[in-house]
């Protein structure tokens, strides 16, 4: 079957550091120690004690964390997800800036 998205107006914005759009900060170390994803770009923030963490946000599916140019989608039922950079204007269309 082939489908096209429905149009449902969502709330985009693209990560920027102490916007507060996060909801959390892992440690680097524990994700790549445990391997849940590919540590490649994402965004970490070295602390003043020397930790590295980097920034998620919690979905309907669990943590995802961000990557450097992601942006953050908040649907009009208030769900959240992350989207890149390289698929964000392949999926949404800007309706209003």
């Amino acid at each position: 079957m082939k489908c096209l998205r429905t149009s449902l107006p969502v709330e985009a914005i693209q990560y920027e550091l102490d916007h507060g759009i996060e909801d959390g900060f892992e440690l680097w170390s524990n994700i790549v120690v445990n391997g849940w994803i590919n540590s490649n770009n994402l965004v970490k923030i070295t602390r003043n004690d020397g930790t590295v963490v980097c920034p998620y946000i919690d979905t309907r599916r669990g943590r995802s964390f961000i990557k450097v140019g992601d942006y953050i989608i908040t649907e009009s039922v208030g769900d959240r997800i992350v989207c890149g950079e390289d698929k964000f204007f392949q999926r949404y269309e800007v309706i209003e800036n």
